[in-house]
């Protein structure tokens, strides 16, 4: 049973209470996304979260994640793995295109292909050069085989990106309309997804109503009653989410994997050297740099691949795990100095670029202190200012340790590169024994780690505000909180 049929059920029950209580409840739920308002009506392969959301909304893939962050049936009704772990085998629903053609293996398989080849040139694009062949078996049946098994394919598979198009339409659930300032999402009937009528379904869902806005104008909105919800808080303007008194909302922190930390941009100056370069990862104390927002749980790293990743296998302990901050700090401090001595004195001077936001401030004024330390003047890049430094904040798409060596390939990375680990990474692509595998992978990560061009300082942080009686909303480890659960109107 699909969880859009589970919903309809759901929805079917509920309906006479619903109808009872229809004087107090709206019939919009209202989301603000933080973001840009064209984050909206942007089109293609490189998405915002809005426009993630949104196309997740309209386009189901062949399987999708719900709102606990899970893979579940979306237009395969249900598959099987072969034993080798290479192919997965998917029987499609009785269902049709928007334009009312059969939704068919060979047509199915023409989306998908189409999706796999705009995303070329991008990181997930690299992902998903595990995928060997599709393959159109019969009517209603879709292969798909891979290089080598990967345990999370099905996770990558239900990304919003690979959501199923034909003639740009996608199958829903929902429906959407540019409306003002935001979209407008309306439930499609149950039908539409291949599902036998259900009765009184309309009486219990309500629209949703989307907006991309900046972090003061949504958050003042929830303040104000205005809106429901607001997705995509990260860490820089994660102070902003202290808005009044409990009774208002509740702030929900996801517990999510990705990459934060700081992108070098430069080989010029003191970053020439890999060795200055780590000074950087040395100075920074990671045990404290987020004590000013007051997180528990966090956890940081010195690493690429997260030492909770499941079943990694690849993290061998933390970098400098046998040193103290203080220690880490002198070594930094010495090769500052023996770079000011070979340049006349000169104090290095690093530019940085943050977005904006009070979370930002705070973490500028945390690194800053401590490159002081070791003698690194750090400062803010201007907007629009071309940096040393960049800041990297970015969610992970599944958990394996393909997705965050993929993320610092030279043809995607925002920083300083290695074409050795991208060989490396390539190369256990093609391996076919797991331990070999393994170690190729373990390479790449010491190879990256080496050049210092990522400083990696933890997990990213992403937070969202949710009012009482807004359905369907769970923390998960992905941050992406589908939009059709929250259709349901509370009882």
């Amino acid at each position: 049973m699909t969880s859009f049929f589970r919903t309809c059920t759901i929805i079917a029950a509920t309906a006479m209470a619903a109808a009872c209580n229809n004087a107090a409840d709206d019939d919009v739920t209202r989301i603000a996304f933080i973001g840009s308002p064209d984050d909206l009506t942007k089109t293609g392969v490189r998405l915002s979260p809005a426009g993630q959301h949104i196309r997740a909304a309209k386009a189901e893939g062949i399987v999708r994640l719900n709102e606990t962050g899970e893979v579940v049936p979306a237009i395969a009704e249900r598959w099987i793995v072969t034993e080798d772990g290479l192919s997965y085998i998917f029987r499609l629903r009785n269902s049709d295109w928007s334009d009312g053609r059969a939704l068919t293996a060979n047509t199915v398989r023409a989306s998908l292909q189409r999706n796999i080849r705009n995303l070329r040139g991008t990181s997930l694009g690299l992902d998903l050069a595990i995928i060997d062949d599709i393959r159109a078996m019969t009517g209603r049946v879709i292969e798909i085989r891979l290089n080598k098994p990967m345990p999370q394919f099905l996770q990558l598979l239900a990304q919003p990106e690979l959501g199923l198009l034909r003639d740009g339409a996608g199958t829903g659930p929902m429906m959407s309309e540019q409306t003002g300032t935001g979209v407008r999402l309306s439930v499609l009937p149950p039908e539409n997804s291949g599902m036998p009528p259900v009765e009184g379904w309309q009486e219990a869902q309500r629209a949703i109503f989307v907006t991309s806005q900046s972090a003061e104008a949504a958050t003042q909105a929830f303040e104000d009653g205005e809106t429901d919800a607001v997705f995509n808080g990260t860490l820089s303007n994660l102070p902003l989410a202290d808005i009044g008194p409990l009774s208002a909302g509740t702030v929900r922190l996801d517990a999510v994997f990705g990459l934060y930390g700081i992108a070098v941009r430069s080989r010029n100056g003191f970053l020439a050297d890999a060795e200055n370069r780590e000074a950087l990862a040395l100075a920074i104390d990671r045990e404290t740099i987020l004590q000013p927002f007051n997180i528990g749980g966090w956890i940081a790293t010195t690493r690429i691949i997260p030492p909770n990743l499941p079943d990694a296998n690849v993290a061998q302990g933390e970098r400098w795990a046998d040193l103290s901050l203080e220690t880490r700090q002198e070594r930094a401090r010495a090769r500052v100095t023996a770079w000011k001595n070979a340049n006349a004195g000169t104090v290095p001077r690093l530019s940085l670029a943050l977005p904006d936001g009070p979370g930002s401030d705070i973490m500028m004024r945390e690194l800053s202190a401590d490159y002081a330390v070791v003698g690194i003047e750090l400062v803010r890049a201007e907007d629009g200012q071309r940096s040393e430094l960049v800041l990297v904040d970015q969610l992970a798409r599944y958990g394996d340790v393909r997705w965050f060596l993929n993320q610092l390939n030279c043809a995607v990375a925002r920083g300083i590169c290695s074409s050795e680990a991208d060989r490396l990474v390539a190369q256990a692509l093609r391996e076919d024994d797991p331990a070999t595998r393994l170690a190729l992978l373990t390479d790449a990560e010491r190879v990256l780690l080496s050049e210092n061009g990522y400083i990696p300082i933890g997990a990213p942080i992403r937070w969202s505000l949710i009012r009482g009686g807004v359905e369907g909303f769970e923390e998960n480890r992905w941050g992406l909180h589908p939009l059709f659960p929250m259709a349901l109107r509370p009882i």
